[in-house]
């Protein structure tokens, strides 16, 4: 990555660009739908477009912030899984995720209802929720440290502004992308197809807490530099592409 990556974040029309702590936010749930559905066999594609077909003119992408719109308290855990700091990442149901309560039980709850002979409305509710998790699953600070609850309680100085770090993971660094939205899905299309490895969502999650782990992820002094913005630009972007290619596989295996 060049030395200069992100220096275009430092422009003085970026600095008026919110950061809002909200999954991946708007834009990045839009770009894995995107390209999960660009990914997609000519006949698993039709069966979403089947489902879509519930409520008319909605798109992959155009549902995949539904699950934030209508974020309740007793769907507020489905978006998340809190490790132990210290832990090593590893994922026990019975700590992390009790009665199913977490991100993974969700999606796993999701597809079993998307596989199912349910009415049509049930499994596009299903395809709603299975579209919006997988990709919250591939955000790192979404399966970070209870004690500061996925980096909310960081308080952070970027792009000119306070913020916090799980803010900038959301949405920061994809809105400060270089050349804006259409460069940073250009990239993500360019890199290729990932693995469409048989993980389950336990082991996405804990490929995300992971990455939260390593020391540097933490920015020093709580300034997010342009060193951090070069460190972490790339690794941000592959967890969307693999949250794509992911989606894209699940959706397959849900409609054979």
């Amino acid at each position: 990555m060049p030395a200069a990556f992100f220096r275009v974040a430092t422009s003085a029309a970026v600095l008026l660009v919110p950061l809002i702590a909200q999954a991946w936010g708007a834009a990045g749930h839009r770009l894995v739908a995107d390209i999960a559905y660009q990914s997609l066999p000519t006949s698993t594609r039709t069966k979403v477009d089947s489902l879509l077909g519930v409520d008319p003119g909605a798109t992959l992408p155009s549902i995949s912030t539904w699950a934030d719109d209508v974020r309740s308290p007793s769907t507020a855990a489905w978006h998340y899984v809190n490790f132990a700091r210290g832990s090593g990442c590893h994922f026990d149901e019975g700590t992390n995720c009790p009665g199913g309560q977490c991100v993974v039980g969700a999606i796993e709850n999701q597809l079993e209802i998307l596989a199912s002979s349910r009415p049509a409305s049930e499994r596009f509710k299903a395809l709603k929720w299975v579209v919006h998790l997988v990709a919250d699953a591939h955000q790192p600070l979404h399966a970070g440290f209870a004690d500061d609850k996925g980096g909310n309680l960081l308080q952070v100085r970027a792009f000119g502004r306070g913020s916090n770090l799980h803010a900038v993971w959301d949405g920061g660094m994809i809105k400060n992308w270089p050349g804006g939205l259409g460069a940073l899905r250009e990239h993500l299309m360019e890199a290729g197809d990932a693995p469409q490895d048989a993980l389950p969502p336990r082991r996405w999650v804990e490929e995300s807490c992971r990455i939260a782990s390593y020391s540097e992820f933490y920015p020093e002094g709580r300034f997010i530099t342009e060193h951090y913005l070069n460190r972490w630009g790339r690794p941000m972007a592959s967890r969307l592409r693999i949250a794509a290619d992911r989606l894209a596989r699940v959706l397959q295996d849900a409609l054979p």
